[in-house]
């Protein structure tokens, strides 16, 4: 206990002189950290607390310092995250790197892999995207047809994807592909890492109602990458495609914390607070929201909100004890997402007919951007596998239910 309480002392001491003024408010979409060879940094503080954040290997405190994350054990790692906390910190690095792929590449890839990548995301050298969906395999993501063929040292991939998160700002991607047709389709896959500026890689973003791009469709045309870029055995990679699934569904189900303060991703308006500040603002109302009706939905989102974010915590926790995350993991990303919603129904309630605009006088950039936001919130129940697969999933690996489907062959 007393190794705790002065490694709780020297990490606030480090804190309170490291992380500037401006780390120690709300997040904005514009100075969010991504990391990359071709990073920009709206604010330049922002730089600062990465490097500083980064030479302590406190972007991935959990991670082994061997590969430079913090080395840090579970208590330890605890005592961080409630530090960061206290002082409102922002994360100092964003990255699919931190979130999906380096975790199995804790698990799946070889030393050598290991040395070469994982220090590269704890310094944000490194933006990644993600090569899983295509136009023909989204939820049944193992008809995948993207292919690679072994040629002598290296491997020739051709194929396309469709979804593809910051495809055209990523540096590199990490890939499923086919390397065996001939064998049932889990069977036939593998997981490969690439360089996005590799000849035959193009992007094209796509466009959304919103008006923003932050997908994109990615083709591969005779696209040469080494063969030792795979990770893990030849045609096993669907194995390592689902552990890292769980571990995006972990991070999507962060946008459920929004709702109760604890998280970054909630937008314009990302706590409880600002719902019921905004339902009283729009309503006229200055001690206490007048409509009981809403004033209940506010109460009853705040104690699930906040459920839901000692649940994550406690799953955060337990996982750390095993070999990471599991199935619960379809469990927190299918509530998550639903929380997320339903804030946004309940902010676009609040507000009332302020929330209807979408360009035009009458309306603030506050207001035309919550909108925006209310509408992106419904893709959460899609991305990262639909809502209907993690029932499936919950039904199958949570709860034990048979499967029907095999049922009804038999």
């Amino acid at each position: 206990m007393q190794a705790l309480s002065e490694f709780q002392e020297s990490t606030r001491a480090w804190l309170e002189q490291n992380c500037p003024e401006s780390m120690r408010t709300p997040m904005v979409q514009e100075e969010i950290v991504w990391g990359g060879r071709n990073a920009s940094f709206a604010n330049p503080d922002s730089e600062l607390w990465l490097q500083r954040m980064a030479d302590k290997g406190w972007t991935c405190p959990g991670w082994p310092a061997e590969f430079g994350g913090g080395g840090l054990d579970k208590e330890q790692a605890i005592i961080l995250s409630e530090e960061l906390a206290r002082i409102n910190a922002r994360p100092a690095l964003t990255s699919f790197g931190i979130s999906m792929l380096g975790p199995v590449l804790l698990e799946y890839a070889s030393h050598q892999q290991k040395m070469e990548f994982i220090p590269k995301i704890v310094c944000g050298e490194i933006r990644w995207c993600q090569g899983y969906s295509e136009p023909g395999a989204g939820s049944d993501l193992a008809s995948l047809g993207t292919k690679a063929e072994l040629q002598g040292d290296y491997y020739l991939i051709n194929g396309s994807k469709v979804w593809t998160s910051y495809a055209d700002q990523a540096d590199w991607i990490f890939c499923l592909v086919r390397t065996d047709s001939e064998v049932p389709k889990h069977s036939g896959i593998s997981f490969i890492l690439f360089d996005m500026d590799s000849e035959g890689v193009s992007t094209k973003p796509i466009q959304l109602i919103s008006g923003s791009s932050p997908f994109c469709e990615t083709f591969f045309d005779d696209v040469k990458v080494p063969a030792g870029n795979l990770v893990g055995r030849l045609n096993e990679g669907w194995t390592i495609a689902k552990r890292l699934l769980q571990h995006e569904r972990t991070m999507i189900s962060s946008f459920g914390l929004s709702a109760s303060g604890q998280s970054d991703r909630g937008g314009t308006t990302s706590s409880v607070a600002s719902l019921e500040g905004a339902a009283m603002h729009y309503r006229g109302d200055t001690e206490k929201l007048s409509d009981p009706v809403l004033r209940d939905q506010i109460a009853q989102f705040k104690i699930d909100s906040e459920a839901f974010a000692f649940t994550s915590q406690r799953s955060v926790e337990e996982s750390k004890k095993g070999q990471g995350p599991n199935a619960t993991s379809s469990m927190l990303k299918n509530y998550g997402c639903e929380l997320n919603k339903r804030r946004y129904e309940l902010l676009l309630r609040a507000i009332g007919s302020q929330g209807l605009g979408w360009e035009g006088e009458g309306f603030s950039d506050e207001e035309l951007q919550l909108t925006r936001e209310w509408l992106r919130s419904k893709a959460n129940s899609i991305e990262g596998g639909t809502s209907e697969i993690q029932l499936n999933v919950i039904a199958k690996r949570v709860l034990g239910l048979p499967d029907m489907l095999s049922m009804s062959k038999k």
